[in-house]
């Protein structure tokens, strides 16, 4: 059986796997410090996702960053929600900002949990498209 050229040796399998498990620690740490460390968090992955290609640990950097940027759309639409609101029910946009950090809070949380607990059990996290590091770099693979 011939090797695939994208399975990485156990050593550099066990060194990307850490840059997860620090991703996703970053990611739990920025609930207490907001912004910085999401921010160094997805960086992280942008320039290390190339060492994960058509490994397991793939899907994890895929779910990671897809967290990143659905977490900023959530920011982006409960902003804009409340600014709306303000206009027409005044104090209610309050409530409406309330909500929406909360629901994005309770979103990123589960992400993150997930995440975190897929790659403990050493398994890939289930991504729902063909989106990967491979196909953004140009190389595409089944």
């Amino acid at each position: 059986m011939e090797k695939n050229i994208f399975e990485p040796s156990d050593q550099e399998e066990k060194s990307v796997t850490k840059i997860v498990h620090a991703v996703y620690l970053l990611q739990a740490l920025s609930f207490f410090v907001p912004c910085i460390l999401m921010i160094i968090a997805v960086i992280i992955n942008y320039l290390k996702r190339s060492d994960a290609i058509g490994t397991w640990l793939e899907s994890h950097f895929i779910w990671q960053i897809r967290t990143f940027w659905y977490g900023i759309l959530w920011i982006i639409v409960g902003s804009l929600l409340a600014i709306f609101t303000a206009f027409i029910a005044g104090p209610f946009s309050i409530g409406v900002l309330f909500v929406t950090a909360l629901g994005a809070i309770v979103w990123l949380l589960y992400r993150i949990i997930k995440g975190w607990l897929r790659l403990n059990d050493g398994k890939p996290i289930s991504v729902k498209n063909r989106f990967s590091a491979a196909q953004t770099n140009g190389i595409f693979h089944n």
